[in-house]
């Protein structure tokens, strides 16, 4: 077999950013020291007290190095693949001699355990090899598949080595064999998105069109008639996997309701429709397919306008993980899964790409500051999978409505897929700060995290150097350099953060109003021949905001939410003392900003004077009673950056509190 050629598409901007930052340097490098090695020891089972993974030995039983039975969730192969992507994105920021060969060894035994013809899944391989393509509803192989391709071109991107790359070439030429509509093929997709993206990705690295049009393959068959899951669970004796399944509810779960690009709102499992709608912005953005373009803009209009919350995470319930309705959005039963906010982050990233607006770059910040870095504590061992806006666990460990939530983060899950996301988003954070689009000749800045970046636009370098303390002060000082004396015209597109009404702009060091810049799509479009030293500093005042949610959700009417810059804070026991519930925030209260404890990264606390609301009746056998008169009594209260939260001691925690006169 002839080896694709393997390049950039010579069309799409390059850009390298290499990340050194106050806040965000801390987590890649607690990644690389910490996180990455943790994680390694939880896929081989050495994590004392946490559920066992076995997820590297199903992959040396499946390459006869041992022997054994598969063990685990018939996904657990995904969770090596996201833990070699991780790797890949640390070893292209920064060698790491030792990590590389590691990887090398796992890549090794995985060539080993793929099938002569290209299939590649260990549950399958070891459980049922006779019962292959049968049950794409439930048993995640196309899921799988994905998430080893994106691991195959991350580390062929990484290093230049081919194994991975030409492992997972040949897997998703076999998946092209399977599935299409000629004689013999499956007319059908995935039951968990995930494929179409990746090879979207292999489809960037190899520039082979059979990937991007299989991706195409995918969407479009999603919801066609008749349906695909009901027919193949006849074909297989109406047997299932799990449980349950209501295959009529199905397709509303799996987004397979309607055809992609004739659905509107938010439906079903929250990490798989935010997966589609990335792949359905890739396809679109490179074909485009206005279609699929128009749903694209639709879905996600949805989910931010009436279906996320404040702090970036979606997905309302626990029951399949799933959207509800508009403004169902309750803070103590969410869902919220990290995974479903990294998705969220995906497909911001490339509605960016297909559609230059800083609001989707707004909910990109919004759910990175908050939702996903929530999901993991601060030391880098322990993790959220559910990230909820308020709890009680004294109640929570009684009520079964709450049996999804957790107040302590745990070592690792049986079904471990928000671990490896997290590292793999947090390592290749790099590539979400900038967006270089050439035929407008313009570089726009989506995050402000600091480092170096080298891009290139027309055929012509430059380098800029970004310089932030956005997270603690608002102050970000860029400075630019081309590649020429002579300097280069262009056009650098800075942010204005929805959360900052009167962001102050100098170019070097003279004040810019409003004739100096273009105010358009939410960005500050400087246009100039920018010369060797040039020098942006921007200053973003860091106001405290008193959030408000729309009138029809029900949790939070009547209530506020404070945020400062890009964090949503919160209350927690061990600061404000148990029944959070009676605390109240005068419209007038005055805060006090990084007073007290030191909180983490320089992120400052909050602190002011509230009321508790208390009653010093003796209510005796009496659970309710007419005759109650409520004391008011000052309290100091201290707020916390949501993302601190449970790393201290256990209990409760609101970020929304009842504001009162």
């Amino acid at each position: 077999m002839t080896k694709p050629d393997v390049r950039h598409h010579p069309q799409t901007p390059v850009y390298s950013h290499k990340i050194n930052d106050p806040f965000w340097s801390h987590y890649i490098e607690l990644v690389r020291s910490v996180v990455v090695p943790y994680q390694w020891e939880a896929l081989n089972d050495r994590i004392e007290g946490a559920e066992p993974s076995r997820a590297i030995r199903n992959f040396r039983i499946a390459a006869g190095e041992e022997e054994g039975v598969h063990y685990g969730m018939v996904f657990q192969d995904s969770d090596v693949a996201k833990w070699i992507e991780a790797a890949a994105y640390l070893l292209s920021a920064k060698p790491d001699p030792e990590l590389e060969v590691l990887v090398d060894s796992v890549i090794e035994t995985i060539a080993r355990a793929q099938q002569p013809d290209g299939y590649l899944n260990t549950y399958f391989t070891l459980r049922e090899p006779g019962a292959r393509w049968t049950n794409l509803a439930e048993c995640h192989e196309l899921y799988c598949a994905g998430h080893m391709i994106e691991a195959g071109v991350a580390y062929y991107h990484a290093t230049g080595k081919r194994m991975l790359l030409d492992v997972v070439i040949r897997l998703a030429d076999h998946i092209g064999t399977v599935f299409g509509a000629e004689p013999g093929q499956l007319l059908g997709y995935d039951g968990h998105q995930e494929i179409e993206l990746a090879l979207f990705k292999l489809y960037e690295t190899t520039r082979e069109k059979k990937y991007l049009e299989l991706s195409r393959y995918f969407l479009d068959q999603r919801g066609a008639s008749p349906h695909f899951f009901v027919e193949e669970w006849e074909k297989r004796g109406r047997t299932i996997h799990f449980g349950e399944l209501d295959m009529v509810h199905r397709h509303t779960y799996s987004q397979s309701h309607l055809p992609v690009r004739e659905q509107s709102t938010a439906e079903g499992h929250a990490v798989r429709l935010v997966y589609m709608c990335a792949a359905m912005t890739d396809v679109a953005t490179e074909t485009g397919d206005t279609s699929l373009r128009e749903a694209s803009e639709r879905l996600w209009s949805n989910i931010v306008s009436k279906r996320m919350f404040i702090t970036g995470s979606i997905g309302s319930s626990a029951k399949e993980e799933a959207f509800t309705g508009d403004y169902d959005l309750p803070g103590d039963t969410a869902y919220a899964e990290t995974c479903a906010s990294i998705g969220l982050i995906f497909w911001a990233k490339r509605m960016l790409q297909l559609n230059q607006d800083s609001r989707y770059a707004d909910v990109m910040e919004r759910a990175l500051y908050n939702t996903v870095i929530s999901g993991m504590s601060l030391d880098g061992q322990r993790f959220f999978y559910v990230n909820p806006l308020e709890v009680d666990p004294e109640i929570q460990r009684l009520n079964p409505i709450y049996a999804h939530v957790r107040t302590r983060r745990q070592g690792w899950f049986g079904c471990a897929c928000c671990p490896p996301n997290i590292a793999r988003l947090l390592a290749s954070l790099d590539q979400y700060v900038y967006t270089p689009v050439v035929e407008q000749a313009t570089l726009y800045v989506q995050l402000y995290i600091g480092g170096e970046a080298e891009f290139t636009l027309e055929d012509r370098r430059a380098w800029l150097t970004m310089d932030s303390d956005y997270t603690s002060t608002g102050e970000v000082k860029l400075i630019v350099r081309p590649d020429s004396s002579e300097g280069m015209e262009f056009t650098v597109a800075l942010r204005k953060p929805d959360w900052c009404v009167n962001p102050e702009l100098w170019i070097n060091g003279e004040n810019t109003d409003q004739d100096g810049f273009i105010l358009e799509s939410g960005y500050m479009k400087v246009t100039r021949t920018w010369k060797s030293g040039d020098e942006i500093r921007l200053h973003f005042p860091m106001e405290l905001l008193r959030m408000k949610g729309h009138d029809h959700i029900r949790a939070t009417f009547g209530k506020v939410a404070l945020q400062r810059g890009p964090f949503m804070y919160c209350l927690e026991e061990v600061d404000n003392g148990r029944g959070l519930h009676r605390i109240q925030l005068p419209r007038d209260a005055q805060f006090s900003v990084g007073s007290g404890e030191r909180m983490p990264l320089g992120v400052p606390a909050l602190t002011t004077i509230g009321r508790r609301m208390v009653s010093d009746e003796d209510w005796g056998i009496h659970l309710y009673r007419s005759d109650v008169q409520w004391d008011i009594q000052p309290a100091e209260l201290r707020f916390i950056p949501y993302f601190t939260w449970a790393n201290r001691d256990e209990g409760e925690m609101s970020v929304w509190i009842r504001e009162c006169e």
